[in-house]
């Protein structure tokens, strides 16, 4: 049995997922996805998505995945990022949801 290094292995995937976030929440992409969106919208779905985080989420999704099939993934496992990614959007959601009035009304989230 091979040992395993956690850090490359996570400092590798989650600039991936930085890259996949990023594009996937592109003004761009969200135009092309349907009816345009008004910018301020857009601006704050970055903003509560890409400002930071450990994305530990997307990375058990990868990680399952790997011990799934037995092989590192790859550039044909598009699938298999999109489904992190859609894990941690997931989870940014609730961090949004979590913190408005009617729930604990916190001012900060990952120190901002």
């Amino acid at each position: 049995m091979s040992a395993f290094d956690l850090e490359p292995w996570t400092a590798h995937h989650t600039d991936a997922l930085e890259v996949a976030l990023d594009a996937f929440l592109s003004p761009q992409a969200l135009c092309a996805a349907g009816p345009v969106r008004p910018l301020h919208l857009v601006d704050a779905m970055r903003y509560a998505a890409l400002d930071g985080g450990k994305r530990l989420r997307p990375l058990l999704v990868i990680a399952a995945f790997e011990a799934a099939v037995g092989r590192p993934l790859g550039s044909q496992d598009g699938a298999v990022v999109r489904a992190a990614c859609a894990v941690e959007l997931i989870h940014a959601y609730s961090l949004v949801h979590d913190d408005m009035p009617c729930m604990d009304d916190d001012v900060l989230r990952r120190g901002k």
